[in-house]
């Protein structure tokens, strides 16, 4: 007698009845044949692809190569759309909305007839999105990214996508390039299809997707014009047609063990600080109970391996011709600090993919005894000014101002902030410490990257070219300097941020952890007592929805309600 698990699509289309008539014949329109209903796992290609979504705009491509390989292992494709969410474009921030698209793929998934699903994910928003969508719906599941964009290359240097647009648009400002020249460099700096190549978010998440183990092992840093990028996605739609024979469903991959592997690999990458947000709220939806203290208990002693913008020199194509993430992954493996028989998507171990991954290039991937930089992975800070955690990147920090007492110049917006930062007038030197408000979840709202305030136009004729800078706000993954985010509870839901005042002195001790404001506990009191909350953000459609409902950062900044699984369990039939 057989125990083999019945493919779920067959509730719809295995059924000889008039709504079996209905689900086939309506599908025949396209030339399926009969057989193509019988028994075949029908494979959704959840497809991010849009025009407006440049980092994905590539996809149509991607998705028709994943369409191949699900064919060849006898599988039923059928692609499908949800939103595609790109930084670049999207106002006031693409973040704003990953909960939403994360609603969009959880309820497409569920309400289709779908044994397994292909996730086709590229810039920042998107990856995590797909996952916390897939995760709460718990079919089969497998990540294939979209890949980072080639080499920038400007006046004959290397340069890269955000971290160089940063540094430029400092430089512009300071009078030391022409409007010309940053045009020029505009042109050479995104010169192919894929996300950001250096080490920002995307590039950051599509190596938390492998090391997760949710996409097939190298899918991190394969260029997206490279046509292993392809390969790469053919292989994985014939690697999910037999997950899905296998029941190898999305919850039996991202295990406590998986999650502590990311968190690991995100050290040892110098990745983004977007990450711990994105961590949280996809562990969240599985039920893993995922806390900052865990990003700083696991990244402890672990070194940053990878010379990477905007932390170092190389870009993503270089890593990848380094040997990529493998290389990455193996080295933790042979440090003990890895779940080495954590289950990945191919059904091998994570110590399996990489136990013989070779690495061609010891300047972009150092080893572990002579790192990049030692122990440089994300901090977690707390004090009076953040109870409930704040994140740095050391790696991308000024190691002179890792523990520092500045007085605070206050902006109480972001609007504020541009409005004031340029005015010769303003009352700032390199000592103090810039703080920033009302960017949070539910302040912006939707926490944007703005967290990586501009210098003062005065300060950068002077030379400076990093001060502390403090919000609830995030950063784009690939900015850099010394960067306090994510404070939390955020100045909108009445935390500390909000009460801090001109001229308050604030300590960043980054080492011990400390995020302090000096000021005594009577005087922050009066301060909250005195304290005006801001008006609501929205007072209408789902981003009224979204402010009323958002968690805080340190609990992913996901929606309260979304937070766990729904489940692949067939919806209800209608007859």
């Amino acid at each position: 007698m057989s125990t083999k698990k019945p493919l779920r699509s067959q509730a719809w289309f295995g059924r000889q009845d008039k709504m079996g008539f209905y689900y086939r014949s309506f599908l025949k329109n396209r030339g399926f044949p009969q057989d193509q209903f019988e028994g075949r796992p029908v494979i959704g290609i959840c497809n991010t692809w849009s025009e407006l979504n440049p980092c994905n705009s590539h996809f149509r491509t991607i998705a028709e190569h994943v369409r191949y390989g699900v064919l060849d292992a006898g599988g039923f494709p059928l692609e499908f759309p949800v939103s595609s969410l790109g930084e670049v474009t999207m106002r006031p921030t693409a973040m704003l909305y990953r909960n939403l698209a994360s609603m969009d793929v959880e309820e497409a998934v569920r309400a289709h007839p779908l044994d397994g699903v292909v996730l086709l994910m590229g810039c920042d928003k998107t990856t995590p999105a797909l996952l916390m969508g897939a995760a709460s719906a718990d079919l089969p599941s497998i990540g294939v990214s979209g890949g980072p964009q080639l080499r920038g290359v400007y006046q004959g240097r290397t340069i890269g996508s955000g971290t160089n647009i940063i540094s430029m648009s400092e430089q512009l400002r300071a009078g030391e390039i022409t409007l010309e020249e940053f045009h020029e460099a505009e042109a050479g700096m995104n010169r192919s299809s894929g996300h950001c190549m250096t080490m920002g978010t995307a590039s950051t998440m599509a190596s938390m997707v492998e090391a997760l183990g949710v996409s097939l092992p190298g899918n991190a840093a394969i260029p997206a014009v490279d046509a292993r990028r392809n390969e790469l996605a053919r292989f994985s739609g014939r690697r999910i047609v037999e997950m899905v024979r296998e029941d190898l469903v999305l919850s039996k991959i991202l295990t406590r063990e998986a999650f502590e592997n990311a968190i690991r690999t995100l050290a040892a990458i110098g990745g983004s600080t977007n990450a711990v947000v994105h961590l949280l709220a996809i562990a969240r939806r599985v039920g893993v109970d995922l806390t900052l203290d865990d990003f700083d208990r696991l990244g402890k002693g672990v070194h940053c391996l990878v010379d990477l913008m905007p932390s170092g020199r190389f870009l993503m194509e270089d890593f990848y011709y380094a040997g990529g993430l493998p290389v990455v992954l193996r080295t933790l493996v042979e440090q003990g600090l890895l779940h080495e028989q954590a289950l990945t998507a191919n059904g091998r171990t994570m110590g399996e993919n990489v136990k013989t991954a070779p690495c061609w290039n010891t300047e972009v991937i150092t080893s572990f005894e002579a790192p990049f930089k030692p122990e440089a992975g994300i901090a977690i800070l707390r004090g009076n000014l953040a109870p409930d955690g704040a994140v740095i990147k050391p790696s991308a920090a000024s190691p002179e101002l890792m523990n520092h007492t500045g007085r605070a110049v206050v902006f109480e917006s972001v609007e504020d902030l541009h409005h004031a930062v340029d005015d010769d007038s303003l009352d700032i030197d390199a000592s103090c410490v810039m703080v920033l408000k009302y960017c949070g979840p539910k302040g912006y709202p939707g926490m944007a990257e703005v967290g990586n305030m501009p210098l003062p136009q005065k300060l950068l004729r002077e030379g400076v070219r990093d001060m502390i800078r403090i919000s609830d706000a995030r950063m784009s993954g690939t900015a850099y300097g010394t960067v306090v985010l994510h404070v939390a509870p955020e100045a909108a839901a009445g935390g500390p941020l909000a009460l801090v005042r001109n001229g308050d002195l604030i300590t960043l001790d980054v080492a011990a952890g400390r995020l302090h404001l000096h000021v005594s506990d009577e005087d922050l009191a009066a301060r909250r007592a005195a304290w005006v909350p801001p008006a609501p953000a929205a007072t209408r459609g789902y981003t009224k929805l979204y402010v009323e409902h958002v968690l805080q950062a340190n609990e992913g900044a996901d929606l309260d309600f979304l937070v766990g699984r729904s489940g692949a369990a067939v919806p209800r039939d209608n007859h």
